[in-house]
C-alpha cells in the first residue's frame, strides 16, 4: 500500500517538476529561472528518495544526499554570479 503512495507521489511530482521546467524557461527574470531550477533540483532529490524507498535500495539516499549539496551549490554560485558578476 505505502509503495503505491510513493509512486503516486512521484508521478506527482514529475509533473510538478514540468511547471517549474516552464518557469525556467519562461520566467522574465534571472532569479526566476534560478529558483525555478532549485526548485526542480529539489523535487528530483526527493524523487531519487522516494525511488529508494519503493525499491527497497537505501544506497540511492546517499546519491540524493550528493545531488541535494551540488544543486545547493550551484544555486548560490549562480546567485553570487548574477549579484557581483564574478564567483571569486
Amino acid at each position: 500500500m505505502i509503495k503505491i503512495v510513493f509512486t503516486i507521489a512521484s508521478i506527482l511530482l514529475i509533473l510538478l517538476a514540468f511547471v517549474s521546467l516552464y518557469r525556467a524557461y519562461v520566467g522574465p527574470a534571472c532569479a526566476d529561472r534560478v529558483i525555478a531550477i532549485n526548485v526542480i533540483s529539489t523535487k528530483v532529490t526527493v524523487l531519487i528518495v522516494l525511488i529508494a524507498m519503493v525499491t527497497d535500495q537505501h544506497i540511492f539516499v546517499d546519491v540524493a544526499l550528493v545531488y541535494a549539496m551540488m544543486g545547493f551549490m550551484a544555486t548560490v554560485c549562480i546567485s553570487k554570479y548574477l549579484e557581483k558578476g564574478k564567483l571569486i
